[in-house]
């Protein structure tokens, strides 16, 4: 296969079809990740009420943030499919500098509803774009562009992450600029958003005469039984909702892995998030290269077996590791360890390649799966199929947060959790390949194409 006939991602950083819109989607995340992480750290550390204790903040505020892709999403899907997706993301970052001038308002009072008036409309400003980005692609990339301009937004948005979450953390910090520095940060951020979005071009609504169904109830379940009836479709939402139940088992109670089974300082937790961060990115920017296609070729599912294979088989391996450091008589005696005493243990080192590589593979399983859920969905009414999936999203990460808490109140530990996962998601890939035999057959395509025997 010749160089000329591959497509290679990084050529979008120079057109203004991709550029402006995806530094405004990640000037965003950042934005709403440092906001969130901030105002948990200020309520659990610096401003306390008798009606919300510290150890409740952090999933209370979890719920706030992620309440309103419940109740909205359909809503947002139906408005983006009636509207010109450039103004709406336009319309959205001028919301956001309004959101975050009373968030700096409500930082410099220290009024805890105001800050949590914040979350909610950060949540919103979340729900808003995760559908708009997911339209917006297919309407300026080729089929054959998708997984590539895919893989670069999912690293941008876990990379957004973890530096929105990084630089909540420090910025809360008095002597980094406390709630001075956070207020001028959270403005320069939504203003400089909105600054680049004026580059997105034009992108004209497919369906102007869209009547807005203003139930979300009864749009997010005719949305569903639509799609109920096309199983690809169907398969691909499904597949991208497990993965955030999956990812929110691991991310939920990687906390506490550094807390109680570790003994570690605070810089352990980071060093976690930065590794999961940091491969499913990774993993995101390799699917195009590893996709072996050709540039006018549609995207595929080649590559979401053998990300769903490594999830289950390195989470299971982890779940091993964090089993044995919970029982190791040697833990119990370390007080804390420092980022420097944690990687100087060859078992540590194993437990940090199994989740490196299984946060890759959940950026090789991700990204082909929302590039097909967007080639497959309708031009109309694509954006309220984003929406379904978005709703998907949420309810799975709650009931991924319902499982962990009743697998731990049943007295399993971290890494037997992190075990039943790795074998329910097993379990689960096993009947999906079952059901939709095209995942094995595009497969197999994925392999004959690296041996070179695909036929021309």
């Amino acid at each position: 296969m010749s160089a000329q006939g591959r497509p290679h991602q990084f050529r979008l950083f120079r057109q203004r079809r991709f550029a402006p819109f995806f530094w405004t989607v990640f000037l965003g995340a950042v934005n709403d990740n440092l906001l969130k992480f901030a105002i948990v750290l200020i309520l659990t550390y610096q401003v306390q009420v008798p009606w919300l204790p510290p150890e409740v903040v952090g999933p209370v505020l979890g719920a706030i943030f992620i309440l309103p892709s419940v109740l909205l999403s359909a809503t947002t899907g139906q408005w983006a499919d009636r509207s010109d997706l450039a103004e709406l993301i336009r319309l959205g970052k001028s919301a956001e500098v309004i959101m975050m001038l009373w968030a700096a308002w409500a930082v410099w009072r220290g009024h805890v509803p105001a800050m949590l008036v914040c979350v909610l409309l950060s949540g919103m400003h979340v729900t808003l774009f995760s559908t708009l980005k997911y339209a917006y692609l297919p309407r300026h990339l080729s089929a054959g562009e998708l997984t590539g301009g895919n893989g670069l937004l999912e690293m941008g948005t876990f990379t957004a992450i973890l530096l929105g979450t990084v630089c909540g953390g420090l910025l809360v910090v008095p002597w980094l600029g406390g709630r001075w520095g956070l207020m001028l940060v959270v403005l320069g951020l939504a203003l400089a958003g909105r600054w680049v979005a004026r580059g997105i071009p034009a992108t004209s609504s497919l369906s102007p005469d869209l009547k807005i169904n203003w139930n979300p109830l009864a749009e997010s379940w005719r949305n569903l039984d639509r799609i109920h009836h096309e199983p690809v479709l169907l398969m691909c939402l499904l597949g991208i909702s497990w993965m955030w139940f999956f990812g929110a088992v691991f991310l939920g109670l990687f906390p506490i892995v550094s807390k109680s089974v570790l003994h570690a300082d605070e810089d352990v937790a980071s060093l976690l998030l930065v590794l999961t961060s940091l491969g499913v990115a990774v993993g995101a920017l390799l699917c195009e290269w590893l996709g072996h296609k050709k540039k006018r070729d549609a995207p595929d599912l080649g590559l979401v077996l053998l990300g769903a294979l490594g999830m289950g088989v390195f989470a299971l391996d982890l779940g091993w590791v964090v089993h044995q450091m919970s029982h190791d008589p040697g833990m119990a005696a370390v007080r804390a360890y420092s980022v420097h005493d944690f990687i100087a243990r060859p078992l540590h080192w194993r437990g940090l390649f199994d989740q490196l590589l299984m946060s890759m593979s959940i950026g090789l399983f991700s990204v082909p799966l929302y590039a097909q859920m967007q080639y497959r969905a309708e031009d109309s009414r694509r954006a309220r199929v984003v929406a379904a999936n978005n709703i998907l999203n949420a309810v799975l990460i709650l009931i991924s947060a319902l499982m962990s808490w009743a697998l731990s109140a049943a007295g399993l530990g971290v890494g037997a959790i992190f075990v039943v996962a790795a074998l329910l998601h097993l379990l689960v890939m096993a009947v999906t390949v079952r059901w939709q035999p095209l995942l094995w057959q595009q497969t197999v395509a994925w392999v004959r194409r690296w041996r070179g025997g695909a036929p021309k």
